[in-house]
């Protein structure tokens, strides 16, 4: 599978070079940065072999922007439990749980984007709640924070040795729309206003969990579809 690392308002250019450096040893090629720090010799000295790759880095001003395309959003943090911002309930997944659950996706024709954030505070709430899965590494509670680049060591060490496929996962784009019909069913069901934003986030990661392949999605709209169908006759 595709693997697209984006590193989201990096505070270090330190970090920035190891990292550079991490997933060359990996043996992937795909970096992204999100309004990150000046990029300069400290992070090229980090880089050492994989300064090709530093330099071949996109860059982009949101995070928005660098997740378009992708098939399915992983989000790291070091929070424990199962709850990501007020409300919000996602399960936790370890590296190694990630793995099993992308095995046997198809190869490049599957993007999987893993976004970690920033050095001191992470994602925020409004980030984790634009990913379809959250990772969190294991470590001791005591220090549960790893160094960055360290991080993103373990996690491609655990995604080394994923097996590929023939499940095609549904686009990002057929995804977006599958969410907007489930909004606008709910409008039209009358669903409580105060409600149906907690309501259309917990589909988001339902959804998001269950890597949907596109002909999945097409079934489900169909649903949608007849769902409009009846209310209209109504």
């Amino acid at each position: 599978m595709h693997i697209r690392i984006i590193l989201n308002e990096p505070l270090y250019a330190g970090n920035v070079g190891s990292i550079a450096r991490v997933i060359k040893n990996f043996g992937y090629r795909d970096l992204v940065l999100v309004g990150p720090c000046p990029i300069g010799d400290e992070a090229r000295m980090m880089a050492q072999h994989a300064y090709d790759l530093l330099e071949g880095a996109k860059v982009f001003e949101t995070l928005g922007e660098a997740i378009e395309g992708s098939n399915l959003i992983i989000g790291t943090t070091g929070t424990r439990g199962e709850t990501a911002g007020r409300h919000i309930r996602m399960p936790m997944y370890t590296p190694e749980k990630v793995r099993e659950k992308l095995s046997g996706t198809k190869g490049e024709a599957s993007i999987a984007s893993i976004i970690f954030g920033r050095e001191d505070r992470g994602l925020t709430n409004e980030e984790l709640m634009m990913c379809d899965m959250l990772m969190s590494i294991p470590t001791a509670e005591q220090y549960p924070v790893m160094n960055l680049s360290h991080a993103v060591a373990v996690v491609l060490y655990e995604l080394s040795d994923l097996e590929t496929g023939d499940i095609l996962l549904a686009d990002r784009y057929d995804l977006d729309l599958l969410y907007e019909h489930l909004e606008s069913v709910l409008c039209d069901l009358g669903y409580p206003v105060h409600k149906k934003h907690k309501t259309t986030l917990m589909l988001r990661r339902i959804f998001g969990r269950a890597e949907l392949t596109a002909r999945e999605v097409y079934t489900l709209r169909g649903i949608l579809r007849l769902i409009d169908y009846r209310l209209r006759r109504g």
